[in-house]
C-alpha cells in the first residue's frame, strides 16, 4: 500500500501544522485536563471523565477547564510544529519516482518525525501537565505557574534546566507512537477511501480518515501516556520503567488505561480539527500559489 505525497516542488511551510494544531488545542483542551486529572489519580478508584469534569467546574469554576491552556499552545507551537514539518519534509525526500510512498516508508517518516517533535516539545508537555493538574492539588502544593513563561522559568530555577525534560523518554516513546499512529494512519486511510474505493477527495473524506486515526492513535498511546503523565507531574525524578511496574503491580493492568474516554474524546476532535484544518490551509496555499505562478 503506499501514499500520494507532493513532490518537493510543492513543498509546504513548515508551521501549517502547528498553526492546524493550535487551533485544535483551543477548541479541546478541556477534555486534556480531565484525562491530565484522571491519570494522576493513583490507586484503583476511577471517577470517571464526566465526574471528573463537573466536580472540576464545580470546585474550581468553568474557566479551571482551560488550566494551563498556555502551556498546552506552547506545546503544540513546538511538538506539532516540527512533527508535521519533518515529516512532509521527510517524505518529500523518501518518495518513490512517481510521488507514491511506501506504507512502510510512512511509518519510517512519522517515527523519526515523532521522534525529533516529542524532545522539541517535552518542556510545553510539563508545563501543561503541571498546570493543568495544579487545580486538584491542596493550596500548599500547587505550583500556581501565572503562565507558560513563568512556568518554564520556575522549572529550571528550582529543577535546573534538565527539569524542562523530566519524562523526555516516555514522552518520547509516546511521541513515535503517535505520529506513527496517527500521520500514518490518516494517510493511509484517506489513500483507501479516495484511490480504493473511489470516493471524492473532500472535506467528508478528510473527516473520516482523521476520525478512524484518532481512535487508532488513542488506543495506540494510552498506555505510554498515563506513565508519562505520572513521570511528568511528579515533584521528583521517577523511572519509567519502575512507574509502569507500579502502575500494573498495584492498580491492575487496565490502569494503564485510565483516561481513555476522554483521551479520545480530546484526541478524534483534536485530529479531526487538525487535519480538516490542515488541509484547508494546504488548499488556500496552493491557490494562493497558483495565482502567484499565473501572475509571473
Amino acid at each position: 500500500m503506499s501514499t500520494k505525497t507532493q513532490s518537493s516542488g510543492s513543498q509546504y511551510p513548515f508551521w501549517i501544522g502547528g498553526a492546524a494544531a493550535m487551533w485544535s488545542t483551543v477548541c479541546t483542551h478541556p477534555f486534556d485536563v480531565v484525562k491530565v486529572r484522571l491519570q494522576t489519580n493513583e490507586g484503583r478508584v476511577n471517577a470517571g471523565a464526566l465526574r471528573t469534569m463537573v466536580n472540576t467546574v464545580k470546585k474550581e469554576g468553568p474557566l479551571a477547564l482551560y488550566s494551563g491552556l498556555s502551556g498546552s499552545l506552547f506545546r503544540q507551537a513546538t511538538y506539532s510544529t516540527t512533527r508535521f514539518g519533518v515529516y512532509d519534509m521527510l517524505k518529500t525526500k523518501i518518495a518513490n519516482k512517481d510521488g507514491t510512498m511506501s506504507v512502510w516508508k510512512s511509518l519510517l517518516a512519522s517515527m523519526v518525525s515523532g521522534c525529533i517533535g516529542g524532545i522539541v516539545g517535552n518542556p510545553g508537555d510539563v508545563l501543561t501537565i503541571r498546570m493543568a493538574n495544579d487545580g486538584k492539588l491542596p493550596v500548599e502544593l500547587r505550583r500556581n505557574y501565572k503562565h507558560c513563561f513563568d512556568g518554564l522559568y520556575k522549572i529550571a530555577r528550582d529543577e535546573g534546566f534538565l527539569g524542562l525534560f523530566r519524562g523526555v523518554g516516555p514522552n518520547t516513546v509516546r511521541a513515535i507512537f503517535m505520529n506513527s499512529s496517527q500521520l500514518a494512519s490518516y494517510d493511509q486511510f484517506k489513500q483507501v477511501l479516495v484511490h480504493k474505493l473511489h470516493f471524492q477527495d473532500n472535506i467528508y473524506i478528510h473527516f473520516a480518515s482523521s476520525l478512524l486515526a484518532g481512535l487508532v492513535a488513542t488506543t495506540v498511546c494510552a498506555p505510554v501516556d498515563v506513565v508519562k503523565t505520572r513521570v511528568m507531574n511528579s515533584a521528583k525524578q521517577e523511572n519509567a520503567v519502575a512507574v509502569l511496574t507500579s502502575i500494573v503491580r498495584n492498580e491492575g493492568p487496565s490502569a494503564l488505561f485510565k483516561g481513555w474516554l476522554p483521551a479520545f474524546m480530546r484526541l478524534g476532535p483534536h485530529t479531526i480539527i487538525t487535519f480538516v484544518t490542515l488541509e484547508k490551509i494546504r488548499q488556500l496555499w496552493d491557490s494562493r500559489r497558483g495565482i502567484a505562478l499565473a501572475a509571473i
